[in-house]
């Protein structure tokens, strides 16, 4: 195995995360799927990289186990948005509040439950696609077999999300609370974008610098 290789053993990951090449010195394993030539994660957790007895690296994703954890009413949850259409957006939930579930549960957000405001008048559409991951507040349940979400709060909507047609691994950057940039491309998306705060955020997911606001701060200061 090469030695950059080795680097990457223990980084975070996300579903979707592309890992490595797959071909005869790299292979899939628990945790992931192979797709076009490419291994990417199926799970939330760490990668690990091991030799199996025929010398072919074995590429995997490690979940820390948490059986006993449900989303619950109220709770805030990390997930990945799988279906939008018109009256509604279906999602999987990965993560409760900071700690990663060991399978996903399926997530609904109705229309209405989008946004605050003006809530007859939102586009599913225009403010999450698939892929996108999205921070939402648990709501009672309606239904056995699916979670009811909500991200009315101005602190929760998409975190991570990636641009139709931008390079895979990059994603678009926040320049307002309802669009979204590629800095590869510039191409703009709307999207409803959490105003993110740490205690929020998966911090193992995703990191918030301490000093975000320093630079800020020193200005008022002044």
């Amino acid at each position: 195995m090469s030695s950059e290789k080795l680097k990457e053993t223990g980084k975070l990951c996300i579903p979707g995360m592309r890992l490595s090449l797959s071909n005869k010195e790299f292979v899939s394993g628990p945790g992931t799927y192979e797709l076009r030539g490419y291994i990417y994660a199926t799970l939330c957790g760490t990668l690990k990289m091991e030799l199996d007895e025929n010398e072919v690296t074995v590429v995997s994703v490690e979940s820390p186990r948490t059986p006993s954890i449900l989303p619950r009413t109220g709770d805030i949850v990390t997930a990945k948005v799988t279906v939008v259409n018109p009256r509604m957006v279906q999602c999987v939930i990965l993560c409760v509040g900071s700690s990663v579930l060991v399978r996903p549960y399926r997530g609904i957000l109705k229309k209405e439950d989008i946004k605050a405001t003006e809530k007859d008048r939102v586009d599913p559409y225009k403010c999450y696609r698939p892929g996108d991951v999205i921070l939402a507040r648990v709501l009672p349940m309606t239904e056995i077999h699916w979670y009811h979400l909500s991200t009315a709060e101005n602190e929760l909507g998409v975190v991570i999300a990636t641009a139709e047609g931008s390079p895979q691994g990059i994603s678009m950057l926040p320049i307002s609370w309802s669009e979204m940039q590629c800095p590869k491309t510039l191409v703009k998306e709307s999207r409803k974008v959490a105003r993110v705060i740490p205690e929020n955020i998966n911090e193992a997911l995703f990191p918030v610098k301490d000093n975000s606001t320093t630079e800020l701060e020193i200005k008022q200061d002044k």
